[in-house]
């Protein structure tokens, strides 16, 4: 399927490609220490390089080059340096300790960026050593909101079809997008898994991936996938628990609170990269737009200290609606997501007249949008690209 804009030459659009956070973090770092999270390949090294430039002085170090290792744990960087980046540097022992130290101790004139995979977003929480010292900043793949923002070029068909990731997104060949996913998929199972966890079942461990592709906005059976993959449940719920850490997917849980009967526990698996996607037209716009309303929680969280939640609601009788935004444990709106269907579909319709909550059906074909007896009918493509950032 090939893109109906006129997409110009990729290298031009690289160049052009701006994150909108960029502004955020460099307000930031004249405050505290910033740690860039999320997956990889998502552009933090990128953006992290293109904020060095609005200072006279920087450097790069990553923990991965031996060369940078040394000068890290020597701390052998010039005194004249404005902005410190340290990527990768959650692979260093005792590496909340060591930037509590740098930091402590640096001289007033100078920033610290850390960039990194997901490592930095499982721990940040994990002791006190790092408290009050840094805004965590998280960079999810691009979205139809962030491309607006940043006035780039896109379709819902381009998202759909290559995903969110910078440079499948933007690359002008699609064989080159598909390419690059294969070796995408294969560094982070061969690789990210091994350095995050000692496993010795790679194999069982891809047959899980493999299969979580086909069950996307299903309720998660780990019992199904432990039969079908010949291991443990324990197991399962394990490697699926590195696999969230890692950035590949996402788990959405059902919301109870208040909710009569949305009792099951099981959540609904999701993935960063809309491209990785097995099912219909339908189930890979709900991943799209379950992504678009993650990326806009955590930005509610990171830059406007919200307590925000994503959720969906399920029945023990199976009424289903798919996503449910909350703040401070409330609903704040439901969401229905369909592929080209304009009826109310009638769990949404059943949850909206019994508790009140705004309610919206998101329609990614829709020629008229309208309300129908105090429901949205809005199209897909203007609701996620008027998401907050």
């Amino acid at each position: 399927m090939r893109n109906s804009l006129d997409f110009p030459a990729f290298d031009c659009i690289i160049v052009n490609m701006k994150r909108y956070q960029k502004e955020a973090i460099i307000r930031d770092l004249n405050k505290k220490m910033v740690l860039l999270a999320g997956p990889r390949q998502a552009g933090k090294t990128t953006l992290a390089k293109e904020i060095a430039t609005h200072y006279q002085s920087s450097v790069y170090l990553t923990y991965d080059r031996l060369e940078d290792r040394k000068i890290i744990l020597e701390e052998a960087w010039l005194p004249s340096t404005e902005l410190l980046i340290l990527d990768e540097i959650h692979k260093m022992p005792d590496w909340k300790n060591y930037l509590k130290g740098i930091f402590d101790t640096r001289l007033p004139h100078q920033k610290i960026l850390v960039t990194g995979s997901a490592r930095l977003e499982v721990y940040h929480h994990v002791g006190d050593s790092l408290a009050g010292r840094f805004f965590l900043h998280r960079l999810l793949p691009l979205s139809p909101a962030e491309c607006a923002k940043v006035h780039t070029a896109y379709t819902i068909e381009r998202f759909l079809e290559r995903g969110g990731f910078p440079e499948p997104f933007l690359d002008k060949e699609l064989v080159d997008a598909n390419r690059w996913r294969l070796q995408y998929v294969d560094s982070l199972l061969r690789i990210d898994v091994l350095d995050f966890e000692n496993i010795h079942n790679l194999n069982a461990i891809r047959l899980v991936f493999e299969l979580l592709r086909e069950r996307v906005g299903s309720p998660l059976s780990y019992t199904s996938i432990a039969e079908d993959v010949a291991i443990s449940p324990n197991t399962v719920k394990k490697y699926i628990e590195i696999l969230e850490a890692l950035y590949i997917i996402f788990l959405v849980r059902p919301y109870s609170h208040n909710i009569a009967r949305s009792i099951l526990k099981e959540p609904k698996i999701y993935f960063y990269d809309n491209g990785l996607v097995k099912g219909s037209a339908g189930i890979q716009f709900e991943n799209l737009a379950a992504l678009c309303l993650l990326k806009q929680m955590f930005a509610r969280i990171d830059y406007k200290a919200e307590n925000c939640g994503l959720y969906y609601l399920r029945t023990k009788e199976g009424q289903e609606v798919d996503f449910v935004l909350t703040l401070d444990d409330q609903i704040e709106q439901a969401i229905e997501v369909k592929n080209a269907d304009h009826h109310i579909h009638p769990a949404l319709r059943h949850f909206h007249q019994k508790y009140g909550f705004p309610s919206v059906q998101l329609v990614k074909d829709l020629k008229r949008e309208k309300i129908d007896n105090g429901i949205a009918i809005v199209s897909g493509h203007s609701f996620l690209q008027n998401l907050y950032l």
